[in-house]
């Protein structure tokens, strides 16, 4: 700070304070001036001085004024009034974290007026919390400037996609009715810088075919780019196919089918998709297949893809699959092109021997303390290795789905038996035993069980009554076994064991792509519309899996609809209130995370607010 001396009009001086930065030309100190500070006839001493220099230069760099309770309130003020002049006329370079934290974390500038409170109304209240989030998670992702490349520059297509793609794992819906809740409910188009009279169905139909045309390089680069945050190696990647049914009949779809539904909606056509996964379950790629294929066909022609879309650590990585996918001919398939694979085997093995030199039986525990048996055992004339598996808790299960089975069986029994004494029944001795054919095709497990006599009339030409018997069921020692087949070599039960059941994570996947995320049913009547659909909600699961993640390593365990609905409870409000002067003062302003709202920001190292606040005075017409 330095004093400088004015003359005024009648001769005499009087010595102004001017705010002074200075820098260094070779060996020489110069000194540039910022800001006039006036007189500051309140601030006697040199030491008062410095510390008001000081405290601006704390102020305007953001720092936390520690000691702001021992500063003289006259000194404080001044500070904050001379930074807050330094930024909003820009008399200094100032690099901040981001474009306006300044006003809201340190100088806070005091703006007073006479307001009359019942001139108070809110309007636009709009959900932004989980938009803000989904934004910040699209950043880490670096995924606009992937976009403005694949879309010549086109910032307006780009700031539509990366709409369409936030509102698809916020508030998953047809892009009628996405459009109306971007118009009516949600901040999202102001965060990502779309008018609203740039939004309707047609625009975001637009965006998801557009999106699917560079399928290949976005997938691409979030595989590779989700490696790199996290420093993941894709040593382990799961495959699974997964089916989604349709809403109308299709005629000129080529993809759907009707096939064998997962959803057991046998009476749609449905078309399927397969994903490969990374342990940390982060999609690595995924296809379209159409509805009737069957789950082992697609492993070859996915497999070509995996070195492609997973990290280049100079390995192939270990294939994890279901057991409906792994055939003899896959497994003879994935060993020529190099990879190693662990599944569970088809079928319970009857002839296999334990390894010779091999312990015993090892007993682990899994998260609820139930115990596992773990053996390796081999198979005569088959080079792979099995895992004996023995879970009591799923041979608990077992008995209890075979309980069910027979409940079903005699309930239906009964059906069969009363309409004997009915009006119209079925009473004809043959057709009879045809319902009792069809039910043990049905419950081929609980027939075995049961006993049946079908009791005829004299002229055997009508069944009078039907009687059944149940023989006492002795408990199975191939109950709740199940062998686990790799190509990797018998040494760690337990750590074999324990890779299989990150199978889970797949699981889950399709769970959040199907319930969280609204990819089925389908209502599009095209395949090119049905494609992008369906890749709009994968690059959306791209996004809740980055969330997810980060959150799970700081101990946050919530599934994604929670998250959104804590986050939900941040709105952006539009306040308007009369003051004495009878202007209208407008004001824009983020709500205060909640607690729950905060943790998770915190835990993601995230911004809480995408803004201070934006205000406008408007004069009396």
């Amino acid at each position: 700070m330095a004093k400088i001396g004015k003359k005024i009009n009648n001769g005499a001086i009087i010595y102004l304070q001017l705010l002074t930065e200075s820098y260094r030309i070779g060996n020489k100190t110069r000194h540039r001036g910022i800001l006039s500070l006036g007189k500051l006839e309140t601030i006697d001493t040199k030491e008062d001085k410095k510390l008001l220099a000081d405290t601006i230069e704390k102020f305007i760099s953001g720092q936390q004024v520690l000691s702001l309770l021992e500063i003289k309130p006259e000194i404080e003020k001044l500070a904050r009034e001379f930074a807050d002049r330094i930024i909003n006329e820009k008399l200094l370079d100032i690099k901040t974290k981001n474009a306006e934290p300044l006003q809201a974390k340190q100088i806070a500038k005091e703006d007073w007026q006479t307001v009359n409170l019942h001139s108070i109304r809110y309007e636009e209240v709009r959900e932004i919390g989980s938009e803000w989030l989904c934004m910040q998670a699209l950043n880490q992702l670096g995924l606009k400037d992937l976009l403005l490349n694949l879309f010549g520059q086109n910032e307006l297509s780009v700031n539509i996609s990366l709409m369409h793609i936030i509102s698809r794992a916020v508030y998953p819906a047809s892009e009628h009715k996405t459009a109306q809740w971007i118009k009516e409910n949600s901040a999202v188009s102001r965060l990502c810088k779309v008018p609203l009279n740039r939004v309707d169905r047609f625009k975001l139909y637009a965006a998801s075919k557009k999106l699917f045309r560079h399928k290949k390089a976005i997938e691409n680069h979030l595989s590779v780019k989700t490696n790199e945050l996290f420093d993941l190696e894709d040593k382990i990647v799961f495959y699974d196919l997964t089916n989604t049914y349709f809403e109308g009949r299709k005629q000129g779809s080529k993809l759907a089918k009707f096939g064998r539904s997962k959803e057991k909606r046998n009476d749609c056509k449905i078309v399927s998709m397969a994903a490969v996964i990374n342990a940390e379950g982060f999609l690595k790629y995924s296809r379209i297949y159409r509805g009737n294929i069957s789950d082992p066909k697609t492993l070859n022609e996915t497999i070509e893809q995996l070195s492609a879309n997973t990290s280049s650590t100079g390995r192939k990585p270990i294939i994890v699959m279901d057991a409906g996918i792994m055939t003899e001919e896959n497994a003879r398939s994935l060993k020529s092109k190099g990879y190693d694979f662990i599944c569970v085997n088809r079928t319970k093995l009857r002839n296999y021997k334990t390894i010779e030199g091999r312990h015993e039986e090892i007993v682990i525990y899994d998260k609820n303390e139930n115990p596992i048996n773990l053996q390796f055992v081999e198979k005569p004339d088959c080079t792979d290795n099995y895992l004996y598996v023995r879970s009591q808790q799923k041979a608990l299960k077992e008995a209890s789905m075979n309980e069910h089975f027979s409940q079903h069986y005699e309930e239906s029994l009964e059906n069969i038996k009363s309409a004997l004494s009915k009006k119209g029944g079925t009473k004809k001795l043959n057709r009879v035993w045809e319902r009792i054919g069809r039910l043990k095709e049905r419950y081929p497990t609980a027939n075995r069980h049961y006993e049946i006599e079908v009791i005829p009339d004299q002229d055997h030409k009508n069944a009078i009554d039907i009687r059944w018997k149940k023989n006492q069921v002795k408990p199975k020692e191939t109950e709740g076994v199940y062998f686990i087949r790799t190509s990797l070599p018998a040494k760690d039960e337990e750590t074999l064991w324990r890779i299989y059941n990150t199978l889970t994570e797949i699981e889950a996947t399709f769970r959040v792509l199907k319930t969280d995320l609204a990819l089925r049913p389908v209502f599009h009547k095209h395949d090119q519309n049905i494609e992008a659909h369906l890749f709009l909600g994968l690059i959306a699961y791209q996004l809740v899996a980055l969330i997810r993640y980060q959150l799970k390593q700081k101990g946050i365990n919530h599934d994604w609809r929670n998250i959104v609905r804590i986050m939900n409870t941040q709105k952006e409000v539009l306040t308007t209130i009369k003051n004495k002067k009878q202007q209208t003062v407008i004001i824009k302003k983020c709500s205060v995370p909640s607690l729950s709202a905060k943790e998770i920001y915190a835990a993601l190292n995230f911004e809480t607010n995408p803004y201070y606040m934006k205000k406008s005075v408007v004069p009396e017409k």
